[in-house]
């Protein structure tokens, strides 16, 4: 019986090891973007009703990588045996709202899941860094730090760098211009909290308020906060994955790469902006070893008030949080 040298997901010296948690249309997608970007080997992890099926995307990912043209091993699995010593991990589990559920049968029901990946994650691959995507972002991000006990460095969320693209993508058709032109931030809790920023908003390096009327720039930034709820009422069975996913492929590129890219994302902030110990949406330097630097940003009082009641607002959902982890 001839034996093959490697079985699939046998990782290959040099490479990163990237572990996604959660095989649905977010995490699968993650996992696509990231082998047809080379940005190392997979681990795709679901604990589903139906042990085989990470194990079935991952082959069927992985089976087309001669027709792409990547080289990457991808596995599925349901045990975190399997994703041991990874360098990233990206954590996508969780469930969305759904009709009937309150907000706080979502945050309990996922700060429980998260809490379980960041318990395990903490003991296959103590020096990972963590990406979370799970909602609510802002308080999920918070969760997964406080039980894996990582340096805050290590943990980030990701929000901005999605909430950025569809603030950019819907700047770019207004004005009938290239995406890659429009340069833009946002900053703040994840959803209709999310600050804009004008002033850090260009096009071809021309200020946007010079392209259009601060009143027209207002009702896109609306559109991007509701973005996700947008593409939900479009869909009527599910949410936004190929978006989510590649804004968390991103993300990944520039840690495995060392890229130091300046990215929106959810980041822990103490005296930094005087947010006082919480994770929230700033520019930050990503590289290498996770969040290499918060950059610091001075506000104008529009920009200061905003941005003052999106952290309360994840405040109280962090609060919230911890008062039903408490009794639950």
């Amino acid at each position: 019986m001839f034996t093959p040298y490697f079985k699939q997901g046998d990782p290959v010296m040099g490479r990163a090891k990237i572990t996604i948690v959660g095989a649905g249309n977010v995490g699968a997608t993650t996992a696509h973007w990231c082998a047809a970007a080379e940005l190392g080997d997979i681990v795709l992890l679901d604990i589903p009703r139906t042990e085989d099926m990470p194990k079935g995307k991952a082959l069927d990912l992985m089976q087309s990588s001669p027709i792409m043209g990547f080289d990457s091993n991808i596995a599925g699995t349901t045990s975190y045996d399997a994703t041991a010593d990874s360098d990233v991990v990206v954590i996508t589990a969780g469930i969305p709202r759904k009709p009937g559920m309150s907000r706080d049968d979502l945050l309990s029901t996922n700060a429980k899941i998260v809490s379980s990946v960041a318990e395990q994650i903490k003991e296959t691959s103590p020096n990972a860094i963590l990406i979370v995507v799970s909602n609510p972002l802002d308080a999920m991000v918070q969760q997964v730090w406080k039980v894996s006990g990582f340096p805050s460095k290590r943990v980030l969320g990701q929000a901005g760098v999605l909430d950025t693209a569809r603030y950019r993508t819907f700047i770019a058709m207004e004005l009938g211009v290239s995406v890659e032109d429009v340069a833009a931030l946002l900053m703040g809790g994840h959803g209709d909290t999310m600050v804009p920023m004008p002033s850090c908003t260009s096009v071809g390096g021309i200020p946007v308020t010079r392209l259009m009327y601060r009143s027209r720039l207002d009702e896109i930034v609306d559109r991007a906060r509701k973005g996700g709820a947008e593409i939900v009422s479009l869909l009527k069975t599910g949410s936004a994955y190929y978006a989510p996913a590649a804004a968390c492929a991103q993300m990944v590129e520039a840690i495995v790469k060392d890229k130091r890219r300046v990215l929106p994302c959810a980041a822990y902030c103490d005296e930094e902006y005087g947010v006082g110990g919480y994770y929230v949406g700033v520019p930050i330097v990503l590289g290498a070893n996770g969040v290499e630097k918060v950059i610091e940003l001075d506000l104008d009082a529009d920009e200061n008030a905003a941005f003052r009641k999106s952290v309360d607002a994840v405040q109280e959902l962090v609060a919230k949080t911890e008062e039903l982890m408490s009794v639950g």
